[in-house]
């Protein structure tokens, strides 16, 4: 533990580098995601291709990826942006279809008397469709989150600083403790960012608590019934 104690600033300033590596590839992978999500839902004949081609983004191994985009992108092997690119197109690739199932999940009927009420097609998506689709498209944000902030670590074999480093360092050196600190401040970042997405999905959607009482209240009843036959 004596290495830990010795090395608090650098455990500090690697987290924060590995939370503003993951932040914005899982922002960018949600916003990008959406929409391309919605047109696999609004367009059917667009749907296999557009799912297929954003699926086989996560087939494509990481460090492969990390050495394919420098000359794509005219940054180097080391630049921070070029991992948050390779870290965007993999959240990409786990959430599209999500956003896919989340729009196909809301009924015809809702959209239609969206419709007759009133909605153009752009005020139903933000209005009614988006609000709906939320629920799942949290859960999907939840997984990306989680991979995202794995994969990051990735980052330090080709020499970008995060937690990862503390694994490379610590295999180099034999030290177990640095290496297990990697381990568990990568799961306690992902946790703290996961926590954070839940939190703000109840702020977004209050509705989803109501929801969730109902089920619990449904469920108190259930148990009740069996215990009192």
């Amino acid at each position: 533990m004596n290495w830990l104690w010795s090395n608090l600033d650098l455990v500090g300033e690697l987290t924060l580098v590995h939370l503003a590596l993951s932040v914005p590839a899982i922002i960018l992978s949600f916003v990008i995601s959406v929409p391309i999500g919605w047109l696999a839902h609004r367009y059917q004949w667009s749907r296999g291709v557009l799912l297929s081609l954003c699926g086989l983004l996560y087939a494509i191994p990481s460090l492969a990826l990390f050495v394919a985009l420098p000359p794509i992108t005219g940054l180097s092997l080391r630049s921070p942006l070029n991992l948050v690119i390779a870290l965007t197109l993999y959240g990409i690739a786990v959430i599209v279809r999500t956003a896919a199932d989340a729009f196909d999940a809301v009924a015809p009927d809702v959209r239609q008397s969206a419709t007759a009420v009133g909605y153009s097609e752009r005020g139903r998506f933000w209005g009614v469709e988006l609000p709906l689709a939320g629920p799942v498209l949290l859960s999907g944000l939840r997984v990306v989150i989680v991979s995202t902030v794995s994969l990051v670590t990735v980052g330090a074999v080709i020499g970008v600083p995060s937690l990862g480093s503390l694994f490379t360092d610590g295999f180099q050196r034999g030290i177990e403790v640095e290496i297990a600190t990697g381990i568990v401040m990568t799961i306690v970042l992902a946790l703290a960012l996961d926590g954070a997405a839940v939190l703000l999905g109840r702020m977004l959607m209050p509705w989803t608590r109501a929801g969730e009482a109902v089920r619990r209240s449904s469920a108190s009843v259930s148990v009740a019934r069996r215990v009192d036959a």
